[in-house]
């Protein structure tokens, strides 16, 4: 019979072998997935991991849909190694689009170039101000920041829908709940001819590397950990958890509303009420598959994406239902947490005993 055991110590292998047999046991129930609905199981898995690489245009748009998930997640990964729990991304992402959609709508034809870095930085004032309310009244009134920032994502998606169909809607828009479309001197620039991938990919990478020096190579990375790994200890060393709280919402909640700003200066080029695409939710898996570390966030933003492209083609090419996206998602972080309980504890094979009778 198989038994778990618990190690003497945590494994520093499955650490990082855990999110590999996660994938993997992924794609097994999702080949049993593709046969139970009747579909050639080989076809399903060329739709989600071989279409979405085969072309330059293909990758461009792998890096569209993993820019966002890359920028949010990085800033997560400063909540959670702060063991501060920002579960409302989506509305901080939401509430950067808005800020930098207002922005780009004052642009006209004789706006210069400087309203992008305005659009930018509204975006990311924006989903900080989102993240400093939950910051706000977990500090001042000891609220669940879990609760607080998930109630925030849907009074943020309220107001994207109030504005969007009221005060902001385009008069010339033929009644279709969206502003105009945003002046091209706003638009983002492009990284490459006849594809979407733009400048915010340069800047999630960069953003990348700036989280690896914050983390591992400053003092004040080391006191935000230190804030949440062992409250006690940073109060005796003098690291202030009310400042780790404040910084954590500050950057995450920055990040997001900057993706947010990315993604309707860039792709989008207007605001309507389908920005809320769920990045914000599924960057907390891509936080937690790559390790919350920089480099591993990187590959699991771009295997995410994957799953975001894989769901599309599968709903035009395979007359499957778009929501396979989201089932993959949820396959991926539940088997990541099952598989993490290697990390803890070994399987030992153990011979029952037998009892020899007595005469």
């Amino acid at each position: 019979m198989l038994k778990l055991e618990a190690r003497p110590a945590a494994s520093k292998w499955w650490i990082y072998g855990s999110p590999v047999l996660a994938l993997a046991i992924t794609v097994l129930i999702g080949v049993a997935l593709f046969a139970l609905l009747g579909k050639d199981p080989l076809r399903g898995l060329e739709v989600f991991f071989w279409e979405p690489l085969k072309s330059r245009y293909a990758l461009g748009e792998l890096m569209v849909k993993a820019t966002p998930l890359l920028l949010i997640a990085l800033g997560l990964a400063v909540c959670f190694r702060s063991n501060v729990w920002n579960i409302g991304a989506e509305g901080q992402f939401v509430m950067g689009a808005i800020a930098a959609g207002g922005v780009a709508l004052l642009a006209d034809k004789t706006t210069g170039h400087w309203i992008m870095v305005a659009v930018l930085l509204a975006g990311t004032l924006g989903g900080m101000a989102w993240g400093a309310l939950t910051a706000l009244l977990r500090d001042k009134f000891n609220a669940n920041e879990i609760l607080v920032s998930l109630m925030l994502v849907y009074v943020a998606i309220l107001l994207l829908s109030y504005l969007v169909f009221g005060p902001w809607k385009d008069p010339l828009g033929y009644n279709f709940p969206q502003t105009r479309a945003f002046e091209k001197v706003t638009q983002i620039p492009r990284l490459m001819a006849g594809s979407r991938m733009n400048i915010g990919l340069l800047i999630a990478l960069a953003g990348s590397a700036v989280l690896w020096l914050f983390l591992f190579r400053s003092r004040a990375g080391f006191a935000q950990q230190v804030s949440g790994l062992a409250p006690a200890a940073a109060r005796y060393a003098g690291f202030s958890s009310r400042r780790a709280l404040w910084i954590a919402l500050l950057v995450s909640g920055g990040s997001a509303g900057l993706a947010g700003a990315l993604e309707v200066a860039g792709p989008i080029g207007q605001l309507t009420p389908y920005v809320p695409a769920g990045y914000g939710f599924a960057a907390i898996i891509v936080a937690f598959v790559g390790r919350l570390h920089p480099v591993g966030m990187v590959l699991s933003a771009i295997l995410m994406s994957m799953f975001y492209i894989g769901g599309e083609l599968a709903q035009s090419r395979l007359g499957l239902p778009k929501s396979l996206t989201g089932v993959f998602q949820g396959l991926l972080l539940f088997t990541l947490l099952a598989c993490d309980t290697l990390i803890a504890y070994r399987v030992r094979w153990v011979r029952p005993a037998v009892s020899k009778a007595g005469g």
